[in-house]
């Protein structure tokens, strides 16, 4: 009884022991070789390789970009089709902060027709896309720097569209406004 004990008890220990061996692993704390690294590994001794053939580069969405010097009918088109893929949602299609998911029970979103975002520079709304302000969370990652900042062209042709006094139209809007009634 007392050897069947006693070779239970071992066999735990011979079964335990790699297991006490075994500390936490951390990707961080490990070998590993930067960009720049020598490595003789490798030819020519330098770690960096080249990508494989056939890969396509992709930058970074994320990644901010100087805002444009101008303002064309291009821009404009591709903002107000990002901005109807990824603001209309919470912003309605008129910019007034009454969307799809705000009718369904989510917060009022910012109303971006208004005087405080009128104000408001081009830069700090880039900022807000990017970033995300209050319940807005950011979009840079989803949103390529250059159509963030043609949505920011956008929201300003929206601001400048609502509440328009019908005299500052030209003659042939006025018609078609008066047409439609």
């Amino acid at each position: 009884m007392r050897i069947a004990r006693l070779r239970t008890g071992l066999l735990i220990l011979l079964v335990l022991a790699p297991l006490a061996a075994c500390g936490e692993a951390d990707m961080a704390d490990q070998a590993r070789a930067k960009t720049w690294d020598k490595n003789p590994f490798f030819p020519r001794d330098i770690t960096m390789r080249q990508p494989v053939a056939g890969t396509v580069p992709r930058s970074d969405p994320a990644q901010p970009m100087p805002q444009p010097k101008t303002i064309s009918r291009d821009l404009l088109d591709r903002g107000r089709q990002r901005y109807t893929v990824f603001c209309t949602p919470c912003h309605g299609q008129d910019g007034r902060g009454a969307g799809m998911i705000v009718a369904r029970g989510f917060p009022h979103a910012g109303d971006l027709t208004g005087e405080a975002l009128r104000r408001t520079s081009a830069a700090d709304l880039y900022d807000a896309i990017s970033n995300g302000r209050k319940a807005m969370f950011g979009m840079a990652q989803m949103i390529p720097s250059a159509d963030r900042w043609a949505i920011v062209a956008y929201v300003r042709a929206l601001q400048l569209s609502q509440d328009a006094p019908v005299a500052s139209l030209p003659a042939e809007d006025r018609a078609r406004l008066e047409a439609a009634r």
